[in-house]
């Protein structure tokens, strides 16, 4: 087996829970390998530490799929990482629509499966995982037919970005025989029409599921507006209740497509309209406008930590900005789906914006991803999301 040894005090991250080795950590290696292959992982004393894949390509050296020596990595090992954490959802969500794997989460670091009704999505971001895709694919449908469970599709999305530090291409495509790329679902009893194919990651935000159910208590009887609303995820909740719902995003297809899933289930309250957020609430302010519910989800605006000042600006202006349109007593819920904009920091950018808008805040809620997308201690790339939901009044 190949070898790879650390530097002196190197691999502190591995032993709180993560599963990443960085090319800066290493000090040899043993042996000779492809990209891809498997090696093990050993301290300065020469201690296990773990066995995960290998790239050259990237600053992530490694990335861990077992810590037991005695564990071997193939066909079983990812039979029963998957089984695992199907397992586990279905223990912990409604599983209509959910994530099925969770990357590090579930211990399969590069790979992602979402499963809409009876179709899935693979999102492979990585070189170790994109070389066991046949595998991947062939063990995930063993398990759902041992539970009885009819898969019409598979559909890749392994189109982000971040393929491109692994030397990867980005594609996407079928892993099975074609079918209709439209998927009709529910959510918390909405009616959604799913684009697997040209929708936003691989076709829909499921971790924010719960918190679209969260807030709609709050916008019985009142005027909502849901900004960066993508396909209509909290504007199409909001209007179970609501008495009007404004959704705005930037992209075209998206506002499409909430307008379509907004027909889809008969509501008459909302409107969707294609607007730049930041122009849209100073615009909304000049007019004088007042909403007793505000919902701010938009695109990470940190995906570095040496971004996180820049984007701290952007999350206070767009809060700063939210505070002053509501009424009295109004409700704000403002989401950051960067892992690097950790929650304390969050908390304090919502409470400088209120201080510069006078006003003040009581948290109602301060919540996070769904539980498909668990998080696991020691591991801060899971913790992700931040939902907080905020009255606001004056002071």
């Amino acid at each position: 087996m190949n070898k790879v040894i650390l530097k002196r005090y190197e691999g502190r991250t591995v032993r709180d829970g993560g599963l990443w080795i960085y090319d800066n950590e290493i000090e040899r290696t043993e042996g000779s390998w492809q990209n891809g292959d498997i090696v093990e992982v050993f301290s300065y004393k020469d201690d296990f530490i773990g066995r995960g894949y290998i790239n050259d390509h990237s600053k992530i050296r490694i990335r861990l799929l077992t810590r037991d020596p005695q564990e071997e990595i193939g066909r079983d090992l990812f039979k029963k990482r998957i089984r695992e954490a199907w397992d586990y959802r279905k223990s912990v969500v409604e599983t209509d629509c959910c994530r099925v794997v969770f990357s590090d989460s579930d211990r399969l670091p590069g790979l992602i499966i979402d499963k809409f009704e009876d179709v899935l999505v693979f999102e492979i971001d990585t070189l170790g995982m994109d070389v066991r895709k046949d595998l991947l694919v062939e063990v995930t449908k063993e398990i759902f037919a041992e539970d009885g469970i009819r898969i019409r599709g598979i559909y890749e999305r392994s189109d982000a970005k971040v393929r491109t530090l692994e030397g990867l291409e980005r594609v996407k495509g079928f892993l099975s025989e074609p079918f209709p790329t439209v998927i009709p679902v529910k959510e918390n009893g909405v009616r959604l029409e799913i684009n697997v194919a040209e929708g936003q990651k691989t076709g829909y935000f499921l971790d924010q599921k719960y918190n679209h159910l969260a807030v709609r208590r709050l916008c019985a009887g009142k005027t909502v507006l849901d900004c960066c609303t993508h396909t209509g995820g909290f504007a199409l909740s909001a209007a179970v209740t609501a008495k009007q719902v404004t959704g705005i995003d930037a992209s075209e297809l998206a506002i499409e497509q909430a307008r379509a899933n907004s027909a889809l289930n008969g509501f008459t309250n909302t409107v969707f309209e294609v607007a730049d957020v930041f122009d849209y609430l100073t615009g909304k302010q000049q007019e004088g406008a007042r909403y007793d519910v505000i919902i701010l989800d938009p695109p990470a605006f940190t995906k570095s930590k040496n971004s996180v000042k820049n984007a701290a600006k952007g999350y206070k202006e767009i809060n700063y900005r939210a505070m002053k349109l509501l009424n009295p007593g109004g409700f704000l819920i403002s989401c950051s789906c960067s892992e690097y904009m950790e929650r304390e920091h969050f908390l304090n950018i919502l409470l400088s914006a209120a201080n510069d808008a006078h006003k003040r805040l009581r948290l109602v809620e301060n919540r996070a991803q769904a539980p498909d997308h668990p998080v696991m201690l020691g591991n801060n790339v899971s913790d992700y999301l931040k939902c907080v939901i905020l009255q606001v009044n004056d002071r």
